[in-house]
């Protein structure tokens, strides 16, 4: 076994050679390197999957060069086809030292299994601060698509670091430690690295089983390390353990046992995605486009993890005083007239509120910066009227525009046909999809002129109603026919080798545009998981030019560098006991993931509630850092009022304890805006 460790490196060849603390618990577990295929000394808690396609055969196992071992005694999840240790994988070169770090190439002489192998890859050891490394695995050859967020640049590697980087020549891989104590916190030399045209898997070791981040998914705080798959792009799915939901966020914090140290590890990649943790500890991460571009933190505090990372991806913003307070909003008030009326009962129960919300009854025929010209006629006055007492309006705006209407009656629509602002189907025109109001076509929001676009719609429209924030929904983006109402075509982008399993619909274009769609920078196939948050820094933009003060806009698809612009709430929920339990789960991960104002729909949004539910849900929502009462058309009543006296009662309590904590709340936003720390966090942190 040949190892170098990259400090002391300063010609070709090794200096020294050192076991990796995992390394040595993956000899000891069983496993024998040896000449030749070898199988059955592997422990079923290392096997990586070969297969991970559903219906696994022995006769594909083996054409693939992998072993099949086959046992009904084998616990769930663990694969009958896996690696053998000596499966062909790229061989390392001799490192050179850069301004940087280090660079270094991977070469592969055998073919893999999935189609159109990169033989040759390069990769990029960037040394950015002490705490902070990152790492890139590309084709030096082909100009390959890249996460379009940006992170910061450095040029010149820092004179010293918390972590100490080795190369391993076979197996071959890079194996990562914390300086101080030689805590092994990144080693991929388990099982071979697979870098394809539309097939990338890595795989690391974990040095600790509790892991906690890499959403959005509903369920337990910390995620579940028994071979548990966790599939990432973004999708409209009311919010069920095992699903892929609204956002992606492939970054995951390591609470390192009885030192109470942590670290993190983010990759910077936003195709269809599957992360695999299995109780080696391992974890598998396997993607269908761009690179492999890591950063690892660490730490070792909890809390010094998410600064770490919310300074690659961006601080949160700063959320006005007023977007603290209590929010109440309702699919179905009917009218202006009805939404009044609740904000006027609450103020006769003097329960403290800021902000009153619209939901889509509030537009004509449920098309964008339009107002429903019957019921809500006088939406203008409303608002006026709550600026008159302090308080604040929202409206839901969905960025499906309307495609239908007749030209020259719907400006949306008109101007951005004219101002070329939609995303295109595979022949080059608008591609359509059906939405709210029928048939729609969907603003590309990242070509610049959509963003101009974007801001002329929202300026009318506040010019009509003096919007102060815009809740944007609808943003995965949603589709209510698969791809598009004239189908996807076949080609690699629709029907790609492999698509994650795991994936609800088990396809890219379940409830979504065709992933052949192309946007100005790209296929919809790399940047649908961003599109959320290109719209949510449209939105931001639009909003402060217009105002001319902080935004406040909440997202339902978000990415990482998405607090920067918006917040989020955790989707369509329902009047269950266990949404809200797992409310607190959802808030806890998404400070990890630098979006602090987060919460849950208030009661629950589908189903109807009970008081109870509902009573218990005002106390523990009042401590939301986005604290919103939501729920459906044609469920009843849950705004406070519309229970009884006792009910009423426990919410102002609860939500004056609230009011009164927001000093305190305030501060906090504000050390997350400058310092990129938590609002919300669990008790480990301290």
């Amino acid at each position: 076994m040949k190892l170098c460790e990259m400090q002391s490196l300063r010609a070709v060849g090794c200096h020294r050679a050192i076991f990796g603390i995992a390394f040595i618990s993956y000899l000891l577990s069983g496993v024998t390197l040896t000449s030749g295929m070898q199988c059955s000394g592997i422990a079923s808690s290392f096997r990586f999957d070969c297969h991970p396609e559903e219906d696994a055969s022995q006769q594909e196992c083996q054409r693939r060069g992998c072993c099949w071992l086959a046992s009904k005694n084998l616990d769930e999840g663990v694969p009958y086809c896996f690696y053998p240790s000596d499966f062909p994988t790229y061989q390392m070169g001799s490192p050179q030292q850069t301004a940087f770090g280090y660079t270094v190439m991977l070469k592969r002489t055998t073919k893999s299994y999935y189609p159109n192998d990169v033989m040759q890859l390069q990769m990029d050891l960037y040394f950015e601060t002490s705490y902070r490394l990152h790492f890139k695995i590309y084709d030096p050859k082909s100009k390959r698509y890249q996460v379009p967020v940006p992170t910061p640049k450095v040029s010149k590697r820092v004179p010293s670091t918390d972590y100490k980087v080795q190369f391993l020549w076979s197996p071959m891989g890079l194996i990562v430690t914390r300086r101080v104590d030689g805590t092994v916190i990144f080693n991929s030399t388990l099982s071979p690295l697979i870098f394809a045209d539309q097939f990338l898997q890595l795989s690391t070791s974990l040095v600790t089983p509790y892991i906690y981040g890499l959403g959005e998914h509903r369920g337990r705080f910390r995620v579940a390390s028994d071979w548990e798959t966790y599939p990432m792009w973004s999708r409209d799915q009311p919010p069920h353990v095992g699903d892929n939901l609204y956002g992606v966020h492939p970054f995951h914090l390591g609470l390192e046992g009885s030192s109470g140290n942590s670290h993190g590890v983010f990759l910077l990649n936003s195709n269809a995605m599957e992360v695999v943790l299995q109780p080696a500890p391992a974890l598998t991460y396997r993607t269908i486009g761009g690179i492999l571009d890591f950063y690892i933190f660490m730490g070792p505090g909890s809390d010094q993890v998410v600064q770490q990372y919310t300074e690659v991806i961006g601080h949160p913003f700063m959320p006005p005083y007023w977007g603290l307070g209590f929010h109440l909003c309702r699919w179905g008030y009917g009218s202006s007239n009805r939404t009044l009326e609740i904000v006027k009962r609450m103020r006769a129960a003097s329960i403290p509120q800021d902000t009153q919300w619209n939901d889509i009854d509030y537009l004509d025929g449920r098309k964008d910066f339009t107002i429903n010209s019957g019921p809500y006629s006088g939406l203008p006055e409303m608002v006026k009227y709550l600026h008159s007492i302090g308080m604040h309006y929202i409206p839901i705006i969905d960025p499906a525009i309307c495609s239908t209407q007749p030209a020259g009656t719907y400006p949306p629509y008109d101007t951005g046909i004219a101002q070329d602002v939609f995303i295109k189907d595979s022949n080059g025109k608008p591609i359509v999809g059906k939405v709210w109001p029928g048939s729609t076509v969907f603003p590309d929001f990242f070509n610049n002129k959509t963003k101009s676009w974007w801001l002329d719609q929202i300026r009318n429209f506040h010019g009509k109603v003096p919007i102060d924030g815009l809740w944007i929904d609808m943003n995965e983006p949603s589709n209510f026919v698969d791809g598009s109402v004239d189908g996807c075509s076949t080609d690699p982008y629709n029907n790609p080798p492999y698509t994650p399993a795991t994936l609800l619909g088990g396809k890219l274009d379940s409830r979504t545009l065709c992933a052949s769609s192309t946007q100005a920078i790209g296929k919809h196939y790399d940047l649908h998981s961003l599109y959320g948050y290109s719209e949510s820094i449209a939105t931001n933009e639009a909003l402060v030019e217009v105002r001319n003060k902080r935004s406040f806009v909440i997202s339902r698809s978000t990415y990482p560098g998405s607090g920067k612009y918006t917040g989020h709430w955790l989707g369509d929920n329902y009047s269950l006991w266990p949404d809200m339990a797992y409310s607190i789960a959802g808030i806890l991960s998404f400070n990890l993931f630098g979006i602090p104002l987060v919460g849950a729909d208030i009661c629950g949004f589908n189903l109807d509630t009970t008081e109870e539910l509902c009573q218990r849900w005002m106390q523990l929502g009042a401590l939301y850092p986005f604290s919103r009462n939501h729920n459906t058309l044609g469920a009843k009543d849950q705004d406070p009022t519309s229970f009884s006296q006792d009910m009423q009662t426990s919410t102002r309590n609860a939500l004056q304890l609230r009011y009164s904590l927001l000093p305190y709340i305030y501060t906090l936003f504000h050390l997350a805006h400058t310092q990129g720390s938590t609002v919300a966090r669990p008790l480990f942190f301290e």
